[in-house]
């Protein structure tokens, strides 16, 4: 996968995440539990964007690291709305299954960095 069609994938992720967000329920625990999400879930096309910026393999594996926790941050959200009964599982279990992909590529990615600077 390229730079572009990554960066394209994230930003996707991130407009999904903001529609979810703006259909939650207006209790204030699924709005609270929304904004966690809404914050980590479009970090993660931000932060991709700055990883194509990088300015040395130590500064992409750190962007990359970041990624990676945003990602994973959201699923929790993500699960915890859907445990709490606030959305139904069937309305995140595609975004859900794009933010697992996500998180595989990044630590994919991370790892052969890592490798790549030991060489």
């Amino acid at each position: 996968m390229t730079r572009e069609e990554m960066k394209f994938r994230t930003k996707n992720y991130a407009n999904r995440i903001v529609k979810l967000c703006s259909e939650l329920p207006n209790s204030w625990v699924a709005q609270t539990l929304g904004k966690q999400l809404l914050r980590s879930g479009t970090s993660v096309g931000a932060n991709y964007r700055a990883i194509c910026r990088a300015k040395s393999s130590a500064d992409f594996i750190n962007k990359l690291r970041i990624v990676e926790e945003e990602c994973d941050e959201s699923l929790l959200w993500m699960e915890l709305l859907v445990e709490n009964n606030l959305i139904k599982s069937a309305h995140v279990h595609e975004l859900m299954q794009e933010a697992d992909q996500i998180l595989a590529i990044t630590v994919a990615s991370a790892k052969t960095a890592r490798t790549s600077i030991r060489s």
